[in-house]
């Protein structure tokens, strides 16, 4: 568990030599990496291969979403990938939570529960029915996953203090959406800055783009690691 915010870098690219040049390029300026469904659907255990050869840590998130049996099967066989934290959705309910934490806790891996896509909003969330704000879904589904022994969630940055308040300050929570100043939003409703995340309360952060994109990587990572420390 981070002691501390740490950083994490969405792999967020569509081939293994892309991947594998990211990692290069990034050196010692990133630990941490986030594989997600474009990379892991195409290359499989090789993506996570790829990045665990290098000496990083992986965030294997593909967000698992199934009856609490093949969840936590799902859950099992990405520790032997050797990641180091997978996901499922807090939605999937206590049972399958409860699944799922139990494999981590087997394996040694960390289980968080995602809570509301960052993507999302109220209108996104009225759309499908849910008639609570964002910051109140996230609520309920993070004591949802803390009641059935997940050790904490992805949320969006906003939600920080309301789930330090509900869930205590060793819950992790794993914040994507994260944008330095300046920075476009692209398709993320709910931002924040590394440095006001990092003081919300935020375990780790997780930034793609706006590293990946930056005419130097190595420097844009460094600079968010600089307000993270700062």
């Amino acid at each position: 568990m981070a002691s501390r915010t740490e950083l994490i870098v969405a792999l967020d690219v569509a081939t293994l030599d892309e991947a594998a040049a990211v990692v290069h390029t990034l050196g010692d300026a990133v630990t941490w990496y986030k594989i997600g469904k474009q990379l892991f659907t195409r290359f499989g255990p090789a993506a996570v291969q790829t990045v665990k050869a290098a000496g990083k840590h992986v965030f294997l998130d593909l967000k698992f979403h199934d009856i609490p049996n093949t969840v936590a099967q799902a859950v099992r066989s990405a520790a032997s990938l050797g990641a180091d934290i997978t996901n499922v959705h807090a939605s999937g309910g206590r049972a399958m939570l409860k699944a799922a934490a139990d494999a981590a806790r087997e394996t040694g891996l960390i289980v968080l529960g995602v809570t509301v896509l960052t993507s999302m909003d109220a209108a996104e969330l009225r759309a499908v029915g849910i008639t609570a704000s964002p910051e109140e879904q996230v609520v309920r589904l993070a004591r949802l996953a803390q009641a059935a022994g997940v050790p904490g969630v992805v949320c969006s940055a906003l939600e920080i203090a309301a789930l330090r308040q509900a869930c205590g300050p060793d819950f992790l929570l794993v914040v994507p959406g994260i944008r330095p100043a300046g920075a476009a939003h692209d398709d993320q409703a709910r931002v924040m800055t590394p440095a006001e995340a990092a003081r919300a309360g935020a375990s780790y952060i997780v930034v793609g783009r706006p590293i990946l994109k930056a005419p130097s990587p190595a420097e844009a990572a460094r600079a968010i690691r600089r307000e993270l420390n700062g």
